[in-house]
């Protein structure tokens, strides 16, 4: 997982409410074998809608993605998050995450970004006026800024989320962080207990 300090750009107003990972990944895509290719079937069945918003000229390479209300509710599938990182989406922005696909988001490297509803329909109905408006999502001091509209928010993160972020780190790497120790344990365990290789 890379380190993610900044993420700045432009959005796609997905102004829909209660979008569940089946809609943001259709189950036909979950028996891929590969972690790679999840990005064709983002909003696969919505896709086919020439004038889905993610179909329009004019959000084409934004990099944030403003969710309506309880965005990522449903079944458990990381599929989800990677469909939408492997599309180009660096965050989500949304007034109400479903708190598996929250956690899921944090552990892979997507920053989930809950605002007050007031603050979602006023960034939803500014991106729609202004496709070129850029945001600015900071995860060290936990900010949302839109400055065209002279708007600055702050948003809850962890500070163990942040610390995921700020470093890169997944499962794996937080794991890893207590390499020395681990070895050290195993190393002192009785020769007939199985060890790590």
């Amino acid at each position: 997982m890379e380190p993610v300090h900044i993420v700045q750009g432009t959005a796609v107003p997905l102004d829909r409410s209660d979008v569940d990972t089946d809609q943001i990944i259709p189950s036909d895509w979950l028996k891929r074998v590969e972690r790679t290719g999840f990005e064709k079937g983002l909003f696969s069945e919505w896709r086919d809608d020439p004038d889905f918003v993610m179909n329009q000229e004019q959000y084409a390479g934004a990099n944030i993605l403003l969710g309506g209300p309880n965005f990522g509710t449903g079944s458990s599938r990381e599929h989800a998050v990677w469909a939408i990182q492997q599309y180009g989406f660096a965050a989500v922005v949304s007034s109400r995450f479903g708190p598996i696909f929250r956690n899921n988001s944090s552990k892979n490297g997507l920053v989930a970004v809950e605002v007050s509803p007031e603050v979602s329909d006023q960034l939803m109905r500014a991106v729609e006026t202004d496709p070129t408006m850029e945001l600015i999502i900071d995860v060290e001091r936990r900010t949302l800024e839109a400055p065209a509209l002279d708007l600055e928010v702050g948003f809850e993160l962890s500070d163990s989320v942040q610390h995921r972020f700020l470093n890169g780190l997944d499962d794996i790497g937080i794991t890893m962080q207590a390499g020395d120790d681990i070895s050290a344990f195993e190393a002192e365990r009785p020769g007939f207990k199985p060890v790590t290789r």
